[in-house]
């Protein structure tokens, strides 16, 4: 499946029925990262879990409330990425996004620049890279 660069949030979450209508809840990180804002429209796109497709109501629900609110971080430490460094941040270094607008820190950098990196630390809303590899 591709998922579009357009991406602001991915989260799991359950349908509820409300009188005439159905309902999603938006995690409140959501709105608190400033991916999105409250009495804006947004286009959703639900995903079915094709593994639960097969299992009854009860099981598929308790699976959906134990699986993680929020996206888990698009990069692991030790990963190597080629990146365009797009920003500088306020102490000097650069800047890369790549899924879902995720920020990779890249010291030593420069706007424009295309380089590969070694991820060498990952945090929930950034990650640090090293380059090992200049303009590519």
């Amino acid at each position: 499946m591709e998922i579009s660069e357009k991406l602001l949030c991915l989260f799991s979450t359950d349908v509820s029925e409300e009188e005439d209508r159905y309902v999603i809840e938006v995690p409140r990180q959501e709105i608190e990262t400033g991916d999105i804002d409250p009495g804006e429209v947004y286009r959703v796109a639900l995903i079915s879990r094709e593994d639960e497709a097969s299992t009854d109501e009860g099981t598929a629900t308790a699976t959906a409330q134990s699986a993680p609110s929020e996206p888990q971080p698009p990069v692991d430490v030790g990963e190597t990425r080629y990146v365009e460094i797009e920003d500088i941040g306020k102490q000097g270094d650069g800047i890369a996004r790549v899924e879902r607008g995720y920020v990779i820190i890249v010291p030593g950098a420069d706007v424009g620049e295309r380089v590969k990196i070694e991820v060498t630390e990952v945090k929930s809303n950034f990650a640090v890279g090293e380059i090992i590899e200049d303009t590519f």
